[in-house]
């Protein structure tokens, strides 16, 4: 069946919140960073994707019907000429309010000194290959505010030019299950809206490698 939504926005606009309601319309199971710390061995593949290798997205996405997050919104122009049919979801919020939350949670796990002890190997990779697609890749190893903010405006607008209008969400979580379960072609709901993953709730549940 392959992908039938596609999420392009980064991390900290409400993916997390965003992926149990795909879920919870049915649509899923969506990916997520969540599902690289489940699932490690697909680190390697996320990386090496990023530095150019072939990806049989296919193989790399099957059993999942939907992505959001890192290290899926990276690759947000291959999965939608991939996956033709699949509607494209821009998560977006406010820039300073999306820099402040980003700063005191991903920002300080990619800029934080490698873990020391015992350590998994496999939650290694998976924080090597974030921090690679996140630090390096998204960011180029720039992190002052200025240039975070350029690239996030950079983004949003460039998924704006190029994913069709018809086939494009741009959303705000805080707007609930109206808009998109009408552009899903869904129906709303009888349940509230999932809000999770706070700033405390993103350090309780991150692998301590990671």
């Amino acid at each position: 069946m392959g992908l039938s939504v596609i999420g392009a926005g980064f991390g900290r606009t409400g993916t997390l919140s965003l992926k149990s309601a795909i879920e919870t319309l049915g649509l899923g199971p969506c990916h997520h960073m969540m599902e690289v710390f489940g699932n490690p061995k697909q680190a390697p593949i996320w990386a090496a994707a990023a530095r150019g290798e072939p990806v049989d997205w296919d193989k790399l996405l099957e059993g999942y019907h939907a992505t959001i997050d890192w290290p899926s919104c990276y690759f947000w122009r291959e999965l939608a000429l991939h996956y033709p049919d699949a509607k494209v979801l821009l998560t977006a919020r406010d820039p300073e309010k999306w820099f402040s939350s980003f700063s005191d949670t991903i920002l300080k796990v990619i800029t934080a000194p490698p873990p020391e002890g015992d350590v998994d190997p496999d939650m290694m990779a998976v924080g090597q290959m974030a921090n690679f697609i996140v630090g390096q890749k998204t960011f180029e190893q720039n992190f002052s505010k200025e240039h975070i903010l350029k690239v996030y405006t950079d983004h949003i607008e460039t998924v704006k030019r190029t994913i069709p209008p018809e086939r494009l969400l741009v959303y705000d979580v805080s707007q609930g299950w109206e808009p998109l379960c009408k552009f899903l072609g869904v129906p709303v709901p009888d349940v509230e809206f999932p809000r999770t993953n706070s700033r405390e709730e993103f350090h309780s549940v991150r692998p301590k490698e990671i």
